[in-house]
């Protein structure tokens, strides 16, 4: 077999095969006999028939024979000869495709494949990469807004008898609403719907008409929905609701005190106390999301400063991964994407440059946990199962037939691997503390979507793996 590589670009390279005619002539033979044997043909004894006659009454079925013995192993050999990282599948162009049936075995195969393969990333500065340490001041007004969200918590629904629904009452309706303009489609029958008369996402209509309104009312008005509404079902038109209160109550909060307080749990001693504990509790999350922030612009630097060709099957996956990971947020919110009015082929392909960002950024992970021969223990594998099983509810050993399920423990490996590079890298920066400001929407999706996570990183690492071993 002779083959010849051609570069087409560091991640795409060409091979040229030719399969000689010695080889295609013997495999010919042999799967002609083998139909000659099984083959029944008319005028001929079973296992009788000649190859020449085998040949031409099953020619197109043993050319395909032949290309399938022959061609999968020759592109396979030359992969391998030539030292290539292939991820996903080659793409197989025959050359001399056209009036190959009745030249086998007496010509070679010529065909070429065009293969993707991993990049050659050459390292360059991964330690002392300048980044700033910015913490969120805890303010007094930030604790007391925690403390009117417990505040609100702890409020009692009292029934409302002598007066009509004023705003901030939780009036309790059942609903039956018919569509104006499109009678045909299905009513909207809603029992025991809790509505917040002025409360956050309640539309106008329903609290204007449902204002001032007392148990065993009924009323119907219109609500005209509108085009971007969320619920695709109901955008854009127009819905006639009858509704009947069946209970109207009012919020009674609690009174801000020591009592209040002692009633939150047994380790709040004082209203004083609550505040200290709030406070405390404010300044942990902003010392983890200024970490966090810390590693999203290491990474963020580190990926600037290694810029390099990045295989297009691995950025269509990580492109499509996200995009999933979109969907199944959207499910976990209780939000259909199926009923959203979203263009899906575009999102997704508004998120190939931040695939191809992850995709960078895993493999620079890996090369640099190569260098540093980071490792991973028994030890800390067990150790995260059991943080794992802790915060999902499940025994460790329920983690761990399901993780065995999905092909082991591998991908945890990989993760804490990677944790463990992004610290070395990140301890190794030049940091500098500096005044806290608010990220621009630009700065904060950047640090949601680059590497906020070092778990996030590491799973793309893994699937980068899983793509090279396909």
């Amino acid at each position: 077999m002779k083959t010849e590589l051609v570069d087409i670009s560091p991640t795409r390279k060409e091979i040229k095969i030719e399969i000689e005619a010695d080889a295609v002539r013997k495999a010919y033979d042999r799967i002609s006999d083998q139909y000659a044997k099984l083959a029944t043909v008319p005028g001929f004894r079973k296992g009788h028939t000649p190859r020449s006659v085998v040949r031409t009454r099953f020619k197109d079925k043993i050319r395909g024979d032949v290309l399938q013995e022959l061609v999968p192993q020759a592109v396979q050999d030359a992969i391998e000869k030539h030292r290539l990282e292939a991820i996903g599948e080659p793409e197989l162009h025959l050359d001399n495709a056209e009036g190959l049936a009745d030249k086998l075995g007496t010509e070679p195969i010529s065909l070429h494949v065009h293969v993707e393969v991993l990049p050659e990333v050459t390292l360059g500065e991964y330690k002392g990469l300048e980044a700033a340490r910015r913490v969120r001041p805890v303010m007094d007004e930030d604790v007391d807004r925690v403390i009117e969200d417990l505040r609100e918590a702890s409020a009692t629904l009292e029934p409302v008898e002598e007066r009509g629904a004023e705003v901030g009452d939780i009036v309790t309706v059942n609903f039956h609403g018919k569509f104006v303009e499109t009678p045909d489609e299905e009513d909207i029958n809603i029992d025991d719907v809790d509505v917040e008369i002025g409360g956050p996402g309640v539309q106008q209509e329903f609290t204007d008409n449902l204002l001032g309104m007392k148990a065993d009312e009924e009323k119907t008005f219109t609500v005209d929905y509108p085009s971007d509404f969320t619920s695709k079902g109901l955008a854009g038109k127009k819905v006639e609701y009858t509704a009947k209160v069946v209970a109207v109550r009012r919020k009674e909060l609690p009174e801000v005190d020591d009592e209040w307080a002692k009633s939150l749990g047994e380790e709040f001693e004082s209203l004083a106390n609550l505040r200290e504990k709030v406070r405390e509790d404010l300044e942990k999350r902003a010392a983890v999301e200024s970490d966090n922030r810390l590693r999203s612009e290491v990474m963020r630097k580190l990926v600037e400063a290694h810029p390099f060709e990045v295989p297009d099957t691995l950025r269509e996956h990580q492109a499509n991964h996200r995009l999933e990971s979109a969907v199944r947020d959207m499910i976990g919110r209780g939000i259909d994407p199926r009923g959203q009015d979203i263009n899906w082929e575009g999102v997704r392909d508004s998120l190939k440059q931040q695939a191809d960002f992850d995709v960078r950024g895993s493999l620079l992970l890996e090369k640099i946990a190569d260098a540093e021969n980071i490792e991973v223990t028994d030890e800390e594998i067990d150790a995260e199962i059991n943080e794992m099983a802790a915060s999902s509810r499940q025994t460790p050993e329920a983690l761990r037939a399901a993780l065995t399920k999905q092909g082991g423990t591998t991908s945890i490996a990989d993760r804490l691997r990677n944790r463990k590079t992004l610290d070395l890298i990140v301890n190794n920066a030049r940091v500098t503390d500096q005044e806290w400001q608010e990220e621009t929407e630009e700065e904060s999706d950047a640090a949601q979507e680059n590497a906020a996570s070092p778990e996030q990183d590491e799973q793309q690492n893994s699937e980068v793996r899983n793509q090279n071993s396909e």
